[in-house]
């Protein structure tokens, strides 16, 4: 994943204050000020406003980038998969960290702009995947909407709780560090289940088919 680090690239002002902002929102929360956003691009608080127009429209041009970065590092890694390049990222999970505390503020704060944001999530992780399933890296699913609405949940949802337990205990969290821990305990038994599955037969799934294709024609009969 790219670093939205402002060093790391010759960025217009516009990228400048957007890269601040997603650092400051994941350290501060959204209660931060524009002020502090300034600040940390190096650029007076006035210019904010102009290119952005109101705090909602930085937060909207926030989420915006965030969601850009992860659909084109999911979508590229899972067309192509590498071991070695898995092993680059895993090397450099801290680079992760800005991205990922701003989503974790995001989704913690709630509101109208976090169910856009994990709407819009779904529809990345259905893009990223239809990309992998024409790949023929993935296997295709009986219902793409709710397997790419169900990952998302399940990947969101366990950041989530890993990361309040550590608001809990560390009010001053160093995400880079949480990060690299939260992908220790999670990747191998993530790869696991992905890659050879969980039960020995389909015993269960053909039930819930099954009872789904049965209750379907009773109600279009």
């Amino acid at each position: 994943m790219r670093s939205s680090s402002p060093s790391d690239r010759d960025l217009t002002t516009r990228a400048r204050i957007r890269d601040a902002a997603i650092v400051v929102f994941g350290e501060q929360g959204f209660g931060t000020g524009v002020r502090a956003i300034a600040t940390a691009a190096g650029i007076s608080p006035g210019l904010v406003n102009h290119h952005f127009g109101s705090k909602d429209g930085l937060r909207e041009a926030c989420d915006n980038h965030v969601l850009e970065v992860i659909r084109d590092d999911k979508a590229g890694f899972l067309t192509a998969p590498s071991g070695a390049v898995m092993l680059e990222k895993l090397a450099a999970i801290e680079a992760y960290a800005p991205l990922i505390a701003y989503i974790v503020r995001s989704f913690s704060a709630g509101g109208r702009l976090a169910e856009s944001l994990f709407e819009h999530f779904v529809d990345n992780t259905a893009d990223y995947l239809a990309a992998g399933v024409a790949a023929g890296t993935l296997r295709p699913s009986r219902d793409p909407a709710a397997r790419a609405r169900y990952f998302t949940l399940q990947g969101l949802g366990g950041l989530m709780i890993f990361f309040q337990m550590k608001f809990e205990t560390d009010v001053t969290v160093d995400f880079g560090a949480a990060l690299r821990e939260y992908s220790e305990l999670t990747t191998m038994p993530a790869l696991e289940i992905f890659t050879e599955g969980l039960l020995t037969d389909s015993s269960l799934l053909d039930a819930l088919v099954e009872s789904r294709s049965t209750t379907s024609n009773q109600e279009s009969a």
